[in-house]
């Protein structure tokens, strides 16, 4: 797998918890340390926490939308796009990734989660839905960033 960018997909509820925001918010920034750049859904919630962190930390986030409008992006994406297909943009966004995170989250995570399976991609959980087989989890935002970086790599020779 050779990616121009390295991306790794941040997933997760629109609506969480502060701790789990501030999970969000610590995994978009470690992976920009890391050299990482996140794509996910654009939206609120763990989708804005990690655009947080990862544009405080200088990076880039590729949101990608339900809607037909880029303005519906939360203010931390900084390359929104429109897909107009609604949930069938959970597809895209794990294409897209070389590996996921996912952190809380309800069905729309879930779907994610099981396309991320089916595409051989590798998915850490946090906070998320910790008992489905072929899932690693991890119990902190640096294990779990340490984890899809090394998972990444792995997969990109």
């Amino acid at each position: 797998m050779t990616n121009k960018q390295k991306l790794i997909a941040v997933i997760g509820g629109s609506e969480c918890s502060a701790d789990d925001y501030a999970l969000g918010e610590k995994v978009g920034r470690l992976l920009v340390e890391r050299g990482m750049s996140i794509i996910c859904g654009g939206q609120s919630g763990i989708m804005e926490a990690a655009c947080k962190g990862a544009v405080h930390a200088g990076g880039v986030t590729i949101g990608i939308l339900p809607g037909n409008d880029p303005g519906e992006a939360n203010q931390f994406v900084t390359i929104p796009i429109a897909t107009g297909m609604g949930i069938g943009r959970n597809i895209i966004i794990i294409r897209s990734a070389g590996a996921c995170i996912a952190i809380d989250g309800r069905y729309g995570t879930l779907s994610e989660i099981a396309y991320a399976l089916q595409l051989q991609k590798s998915v850490i959980t946090l906070n998320s839905w910790n008992q489905i087989p072929g899932t690693i989890q991890a119990s902190t935002a640096e294990e779990a960033v340490l984890l899809a970086v090394t998972e990444f790599k792995m997969n990109e020779s």
